[in-house]
C-alpha cells in the first residue's frame, strides 16, 4: 500500500526549458505525480480528508490567490501602490487594470492549489481507499468545488487518476465536460451527505452545500457551455434547489454585520475556520489599531462608483447619513475601537472618538478618489472595506463560503432568466437590510443588488461576467471590452509541462 506521498518532476525537457526562463515550476497535478508506486489506497480516508479540508481552510483564508482573482479583478477592489508599499512587482495593479499575463503568481497558484484539490479528492474517493459512503460524498463536494473554480477562472480541467504515474499526461477535460462531471459528483453526494440547518457544524459539506454548488454551477452553465442563452430546465432546477435549501431551515435573517460574526445564524451554509484577519488588515490604515493589534496594512479599497451604488450620502458615511444597512457607518463616538463596518471614508477616529491623523500628522479622512491612478498615492486615498470585525475577533472561527441570501438572489435570478418577475424577492432581502423597495428589478438592477449583499465573498467577477460587464470600462482599469479575459491563461509552468493543455486565446 503506499502510505507516503511524494512529488516528482516528470518532465526534464520542461526543466530544461525552466532553466532558460524565469519560470519555476512548482507542485500542482498537471506536472507531478503524487505516487512512486502502484496506488492502493490512501492509508486514512479520514485523515486525507481533513487534510483536504485544511487545504481548502488555507485557500479560502488568503487573500493572495482566490481571493485575488474573483474580487481584485473587478470593479469591487483594487490594492494601489503607496509610495513603496503594496508594489509587488505589479501583481495586484495588473490584476484591476487586466492587463495579467501567463506568468502572474496569483493565477499561477490559484490553478496548482485547486488542481491539487481535485486529485487530493480523487484519490480519497477510489474505492481502493476504503472510505465511508459519507467520506467520499465529502470527497466528492470538494471535488466538485475545487473543479468549479478551474471552470470558472480557466476553462479547462486537467484530471489524472491516482494510477496515472509521471509518465502520463494529466487528461485535459474541455469545459462543457468538466461542468458535466462536477454536476455528476454534486448529484452523487447529495443523496450520501448528511442534512443540516442552521448550526455551527457548517464547516463541512451537506445536502445544502452540495446543493448550492450545483444551483451556482447551473445558473452558470449557459457561460460555460458557450450558448449565451440559460437553458430554462437549469433554471427551473436553480429554483428548485434553493427551495430544498430553504426547506432545511435556511433563511434571511436581519443583522447585516452579525452573521459575520462567529455566532449561529440562519443564513451561513458553509463556513471554513480561517482567520479573517487578512479581511481586516488589509483594509484599514497603520494607524487604525485595537488591542494586541499593531495596526492594519493600509493596502485594499474600492471604487467610488462601486459605493456610490449604495444609497445614502455619497461624501460621507457616518450615522445618519440615510445610508442603507450593508454600506455601514464610521463610528464618531469611540466605540467599536474607533473602527466602522462596511465602507469606510472620510474622516477616522480612533476609540475614543478623537479624530485621527495618518503617519505624516495629516487628518486621516479616507478619499473616494485616487487621483494619480495606482501608482502613486498617500496613505489616505481610497474608500476601505470591513465586512468582518476586529471586535468580533480577527481569528474568529467562522469565515463565510456560502450564504443564503446569495442562493435567495440566484432563485430571483434564474426567474428573472425564465421571462419572471424577480422584484418581489429582490425587495425581501432589501426590505431586511433597511433598502428602499425598488419599484422594478432588471439585470443591472439585480447584479448591483447582487454587489451590495455579497461584496468581498468571492463572487464579484463571476457575476460580472454572467450579466455582461467584466470586460466593460471602469476606474483604473486599462483595457476594455476584450473578451478573452473572461477567462485567466492556463499558467505559463502548466502549459511547458502538459502538451495537452491548450492556452486560453488572447495570452
Amino acid at each position: 500500500m503506499i502510505k507516503n506521498i511524494s512529488k516528482i518532476f516528470i518532465w526534464c525537457i520542461a526543466l530544461v526549458f525552466v532553466g532558460c526562463t524565469d519560470l519555476e515550476i512548482e507542485q500542482s497535478d498537471s506536472v507531478f505525480s503524487t505516487l512512486t508506486g502502484e496506488f492502493t489506497g490512501v492509508e486514512d480516508p479520514n485523515a486525507s480528508l481533513e487534510g483536504l479540508y485544511n487545504d481548502f481552510r488555507g485557500q479560502i483564508e488568503s487573500q493572495e490567490n482566490l481571493f485575488a482573482l474573483q474580487e481584485v479583478s473587478s470593479d469591487e477592489f483594487l490594492v494601489p501602490t503607496r509610495g513603496t508599499d503594496w508594489g509587488d512587482n505589479g501583481v495586484w495593479r495588473t490584476l484591476h487594470s487586466h492587463t495579467w499575463s501567463a506568468t502572474h503568481p496569483r493565477i499561477k497558484n490559484t490553478w496548482n492549489d485547486q488542481n491539487k484539490n481535485i486529485f487530493n479528492a480523487t484519490a480519497i474517493i477510489d474505492s481502493r481507499s476504503g472510505a465511508s459512503t459519507q467520506q467520499v460524498a465529502e470527497a466528492k463536494f470538494l471535488r466538485a468545488l475545487s473543479m468549479f473554480w478551474l471552470i470558472d477562472l480557466y476553462g479547462q480541467v486537467p484530471f489524472r487518476t491516482p494510477d496515472e504515474g509521471p509518465d502520463v499526461n494529466p487528461t485535459v477535460l474541455t469545459r462543457n465536460e468538466a461542468t458535466d462531471f462536477a454536476i455528476t459528483d454534486l448529484n452523487e453526494a447529495i443523496n450520501d451527505l448528511p442534512a443540516s440547518g442552521p448550526s455551527d457544524g457548517l464547516n463541512k459539506a451537506t445536502k445544502a452545500a452540495a446543493r448550492y454548488l450545483l444551483a451556482k454551477i447551473l445558473l452558470n452553465k449557459h457561460i460555460y457551455n458557450g450558448s449565451g442563452t440559460p437553458d430554462s430546465g437549469d433554471m427551473a432546477e436553480v429554483i428548485s434547489l434553493v427551495d430544498d435549501i430553504k426547506a432545511d431551515g435556511f433563511d434571511l435573517q436581519a443583522g447585516f454585520f452579525d452573521l459575520f460574526k462567529e455566532d449561529v445564524d440562519n443564513e451561513t451554509i458553509l463556513f471554513t475556520t480561517s482567520s479573517a484577519g487578512n479581511n481586516i488588515w488589509n483594509s484599514l490604515h497603520y494607524n487604525q489599531v485595537v488591542p494586541d493589534q499593531s495596526g492594519g496594512w493600509n493596502g485594499f479599497t474600492t471604487l467610488a462608483e462601486f459605493y456610490d451604488s449604495f444609497e445614502g450620502d455619497p461624501d460621507i458615511n457616518i450615522p445618519g447619513s440615510n445610508q442603507e444597512e450593508r454600506r455601514g457607518f464610521v463610528p464618531t463616538d469611540g466605540s467599536h475601537y474607533g473602527i466602522g463596518y462596511g465602507f469606510l471614508i472620510g474622516q477616522q477616529y480612533d476609540a475614543e472618538g478623537k479624530p485621527l491623523k495618518d503617519r505624516q500628522g495629516n487628518p486621516l479622512a479616507f478619499t473616494k478618489e485616487l487621483p494619480n491612478g495606482l501608482i502613486v498615492n498617500n496613505e489616505v486615498t481610497g474608500i476601505r472595506v470591513i465586512k468582518y470585525h476586529p471586535e468580533n475577533g480577527a481569528f474568529a472561527n467562522h469565515k463565510i463560503v456560502f450564504r443564503y441570501s446569495d442562493a435567495h438572489l440566484m432563485k430571483a435570478e434564474a426567474i428573472m432568466r425564465s421571462g419572471g418577475d424577480p422584484t418581489d424577492l429582490v425587495n425581501e432581502l432589501r426590505v431586511i437590510r433597511e433598502a428602499t423597495p425598488l419599484p422594478t428589478v432588471s439585470e443591472s438592477d439585480l447584479l448591483a443588488e447582487r454587489g451590495r449583499e455579497l461584496y468581498m465573498e468571492l463572487w464579484r467577477r463571476n457575476d460580472l461576467i454572467r450579466f455582461g460587464q467584466f470586460t466593460a470600462p471602469w476606474q483604473y482599469k486599462e483595457t476594455s471590452g476584450d473578451e478573452t479575459k473572461t477567462l485567466f491563461p492556463i499558467p505559463a509552468t502548466a502549459i511547458i509541462s502538459n502538451p495537452n493543455l491548450v492556452q486560453n486565446p488572447g495570452y
